[in-house]
């Protein structure tokens, strides 16, 4: 179980993210100046060397996006000048890519930060270089939206790149791309001119999550513990109705794959913050702001109990809650998490986007005088960030081109690195997680600057 610092404040964490976006901006270099484009995307390292992995091209936003966090930091226009070109040269085709769910990870981590610092005046302002991020997020938004399967009685989801039976824990953080191309005055424009509200579609997909990828422990099935998260949800298409939990990246559908469960938890916590923006108006025709709200906030909350119940004392999780080599390792919950143990990896790339999910429900609860709640998540996300800003975690070396070690990727695939003289992955980074750490450490850097608020989407 997290044994969460209550005492841990944002600004105790600057040295570490200090250090951390030093040694960020040389391995951002480092992976510039050795990375060939012709290989595709970078996914994940191999011996401390990025590579790639043909599977779905949902990475490569990251690897651009890392650049602009970087410049965003630091001010060194030649980071600008990485995320910049990078993103005019290869995010096109991954605006218009019509075969997965991943929209929001790669248009808002490249033309929605840029846009962001747009607006923020972090950048000198052009019309055009503006009307080019924004065409973008809207495109986006759009070809995600398009990806519905309507399951009747004002219900459907966005279908995962398995297929219109398939629906993702993941999906719900890409949902940001259909967030800020509403925001723009964005619509799906469908057959016979329909205008679909992207909106809607938002807090359908949500809603859906919710009712089939989250358990709240209400006797659903004989693993019903509140707060477990499957990673897929099996649906009849022909007639909309539920099947099956499943997964593709976890060991089991009736266990929980950390990284899923840190999707969900990051992805409700950063919309109940975009809802924010929404006028009681447009809401009020799905529902209400206060009903949607706390739903979203039961979500959060019972995944956010579940994390840290779940979790090592230091706040890294193992890569799934049942994975089976976990039952030779004793009372592994009751310790540090173990990345160099012989039987099961743990993931730190579920670790730093769960922390940030964690700061941001935090956040919200306290805004809306659940204080005390909201205390015990903001400091439990601050604990994570500080076992995962420090060694075994942080790469200090300038050979590795990662930033964040002992993630892992795939591992019922086998797709994980595997040290010579190791039984188990270890050692290694991924571009979520890099990317997500930087995400993390720049919410936090801000927090205890007292600077704006960072947002994945333009504040009003």
């Amino acid at each position: 179980m997290l044994r969460i610092d209550h005492q841990l404040q944002p600004t105790q964490l600057i040295p570490l993210i200090d250090r951390l976006f030093t040694l960020s901006g040389q391995k951002i270099v480092n992976l510039q100046r050795s990375w060939d484009p012709q290989k595709g995307s970078p996914v994940f390292t191999v011996q401390g060397l990025y590579t790639s992995r043909g599977w779905t091209e949902w990475t490569q936003g990251f690897q651009f996006g890392s650049a602009v966090l970087q410049y965003d930091v630091t001010g060194e226009k030649e980071f600008l000048a990485i995320g910049r070109e990078g993103t005019l040269r290869e995010m096109p085709r991954h605006v218009s890519h019509v075969g997965v769910h991943d929209h929001g990870f790669n248009t808002i981590s490249t033309c929605g930060n840029l846009l962001r610092l747009v607006h923020e005046k972090k950048v000198p302002f052009d019309q055009w270089e503006q009307s080019f991020y924004e065409l973008a997020i809207k495109v986006s938004g759009a070809v995600q939206a398009a990806r519905w399967t309507d399951l009747g009685g004002e219900g459907g989801y966005i279908y995962s790149f398995n297929g219109p039976h398939s629906l993702f824990a993941d999906t719900i953080r890409s949902l940001r791309v259909l967030a800020v191309a509403h925001q723009l005055g964005h619509v799906l424009m469908g057959e016979k001119d329909r205008r679909i509200n992207l909106l809607e579609r938002l807090l359908q997909h949500a809603e859906t999550t919710a009712r089939y990828n989250v358990y709240f422990g209400q006797g659903r099935d004989s693993y019903d513990v509140s707060g477990r998260v499957a990673h897929e949800s099996i649906f009849n298409i022909n007639d909309g109705s539920y099947r099956c939990p499943s997964t593709q990246q976890g060991y089991s559908a009736f266990s929980t794959w950390t990284r899923g469960l840190a999707w969900i938890l990051l992805g409700y916590a950063e919309e109940i913050e975009f809802l924010n923006t929404c006028s009681p108006e447009e809401l009020a025709a799905f529902g209400g702001a206060e009903r949607i709200r706390n739903a979203f906030s039961t979500v959060a909350e019972a995944v956010a109990d579940f994390f840290i119940n779940y979790t090592p004392s230091d706040g890294i999780p193992y890569w799934d809650t049942g994975a089976p080599g976990l039952a030779m390792m004793g009372n592994y919950l009751d310790r540090a998490s173990e990345p160099f143990n012989d039987f099961e990896p743990v993931d730190s790339s579920a670790a730093a986007i769960a922390a940030q999910g964690l700061v941001r429900l935090g956040n919200c609860l306290k805004s809306l005088r659940q204080v005390d709640k909201g205390r015990l998540y903001l400091q439990a996300g601050l604990t994570v960030a500080s076992t995962l800003f420090q060694e075994p975690y942080l790469s200090v070396s300038p050979e590795h081109q990662g930033l964040i070690l002992h993630s892992v990727y795939h591992r019922p695939n086998g797709w994980d690195f595997v040290p010579p003289g190791r039984k188990i992955p270890c050692g290694e980074s991924s571009m979520w997680g890099d990317y997500h750490a930087r995400e993390l450490a720049l919410l936090l850097r801000r927090m205890a600057k007292d600077e704006s608020y960072y947002t994945f989407f333009v504040k009003q």
